[in-house]
């Protein structure tokens, strides 16, 4: 996926002007935020249980290295090959020696962030190798030619009577307003993709080091599917996402659902750790696990080492004010919403990612939501500081003036009565009889009134006031 994380002020005000998306975006977080509320008050204990989650996530991060290890020794003790790959070109490269190795031209995959990450799907057209989405939002992203929008619901940008015109265009499937009727329709469209499948692919939502075992939860029953019918299983899952033991996956899958979609417990989970054993059923002939980094050890290594234990619930993003309004695709790549203005500018390079920082009030919905309590305002407040270099010379001349008038309270007050006189010098009257600004002639604090009214300062500012009025 091309970054376009700098052009977010753009995206944002087309965002804000069509009315179709805010209608899909009002719908689609409003209810997943108010679902994640409801089910998180049901639990008697729900802020122990937040604190148990982050214990078990920093703990494992505290650990890593041990366990990356631990984890590798299990599954390759079980028959499983598992694969490091330092970037996305090294992990596409891996899938694509696997594809030729074993003469792979058709495949399904399960949901997987980090395969959207590197860009995967890309790599397989350029190689001539067939790969379908059997994650329904997954598909009708892949199926119009674009990119997700959340992390877990990834057409959130979008309403049913789209979904079902691209259904009709592009599947010829019969006309209904049904959602159901649309999802049986595409059921019966992907069902006989897992029977001619070559290989299937997954992400995992964790790791489990003490047996070596990729763990991950869908609601759709196509991550089971894609990685049992196929006769070769690719994961491909980042190295941040193990944790030590199944009783901290325990806490964790408690979360995880409530957090991002609402439910007390998602609908699949399922465990690999290798390939099928003899007298076994179903499940692949060979199983490979890739590990990312890409850009994770330096995240690792950095001050920003608590943003790795996100677990990619989406519960931030739905609790954003920000994200509300403007929605995925105006930051800019794979990761959206309050984490991915972390994410996406550690990983990508902060001067890549400049304005995602700011596209935040701060106002700590984010962290409130978070089922493992990243801090997110603080680590958005540290990029701001970080950005410092790389911001307009305007803008820091301006700041710093801005904070040596306000540490001197000579140069505060005279500022404060020249602004109000110049304030109210251009104010022009509104329909209700107040004054109101309806274009600041300044570079940058002009900005402010390209969609809303600013007001004058007052005439009289507290300190007079306070003055006259203090002995009274």
């Amino acid at each position: 996926m091309e970054l376009k994380a700098n052009q977010f002020q753009q995206s944002a005000v087309i965002a804000l002007e069509d009315i179709e998306l805010q209608t899909a975006l009002d719908r689609g977080t409003g209810n997943a935020d108010s679902r994640r509320r409801a089910v998180m008050a049901e639990l008697p204990h729900a802020q122990a249980l937040r604190q148990q989650g982050r214990a078990a996530r920093l703990r494992a991060l505290n650990e890593l290295p041990d366990l990356l290890e631990q984890f590798e020794a299990n599954l390759t003790a079980r028959g499983g090959h598992v694969l490091w790959a330092a970037d996305g070109h090294e992990a596409n490269q891996h899938v694509i020696d696997i594809c030729k190795k074993h003469n792979l031209k058709r495949g399904v995959k399960s949901k997987s962030m980090a395969t959207e990450e590197i860009g995967l799907l890309d790599a397989f057209k350029e190689h001539g190798i067939e790969m379908i989405e059997t994650d329904l939002g997954e598909f009708i992203v892949q199926i119009n030619e674009s990119h997700p929008s959340h992390i877990i619901m990834p057409v959130m940008h979008m309403t049913k009577e789209q979904i079902r015109e691209l259904f009709i265009s592009k599947l010829s499937m019969p006309y209904t307003n049904e959602a159901s009727e649309m999802t049986r329709f595409i059921r019966g469209h992907l069902r006989k993709r897992y029977i001619e499948a070559d290989f299937g692919m997954s992400g995992g939502n964790f790791l489990i080091a003490e047996t070596g075992t990729v763990v991950i939860v869908t609601n759709e029953g196509n991550g089971r599917l894609s990685t049992s019918i196929p006769r070769v299983h690719i994961a491909v899952v980042g190295i941040e996402k193990v944790i030590p033991t199944w009783e901290d996956f325990a806490t964790l899958i408690q979360l995880l659902p409530r957090s991002a979609t609402g439910q007390r417990m998602t609908v699949y989970v399922n465990g690999f750790n290798g390939p099928a054993r003899e007298g076994e059923p179903d499940g692949p002939e060979e199983f490979y696990l890739i590990l990312l980094d890409n850009g994770r050890s330096d995240i690792y290594a950095s001050e920003y080492t608590e943003a790795l234990a996100c677990i990619r619930c989406g519960a931030c993003l739905n609790a954003c004010p920000v994200y509300q309004n403007v929605g995925g695709h105006s930051y800019g790549w794979v990761y959206p919403g309050p984490i991915g203005a972390i994410v996406t500018p550690l990983l990508k390079g902060i001067e890549n990612a400049s304005p995602l920082p700011f596209a935040s009030s701060l106002c700590g919905a984010c962290k409130s939501a978070c089922p493992v309590d990243i801090n997110i305002p603080d680590m958005l407040l540290m990029l701001r500081h970080d950005l410092e270099h790389v911001q307009d010379p305007l803008i820091r001349a301006g700041m710093k003036g801005y904070g040596f008038a306000f540490s001197h309270p000579l140069l505060y007050e005279t500022g404060g009565k020249l602004s109000s006189i110049a304030t109210q010098a251009i104010a022009k009257e509104d329909k209700d009889g107040g004054k109101v600004i309806d274009n600041l002639p300044l570079p940058f604090i002009g900005n402010w009134t390209q969609n809303r009214d600013f007001p004058p300062m007052a005439k009289e500012s507290f300190r007079d006031w306070w003055r006259k009025n203090r002995k009274s």
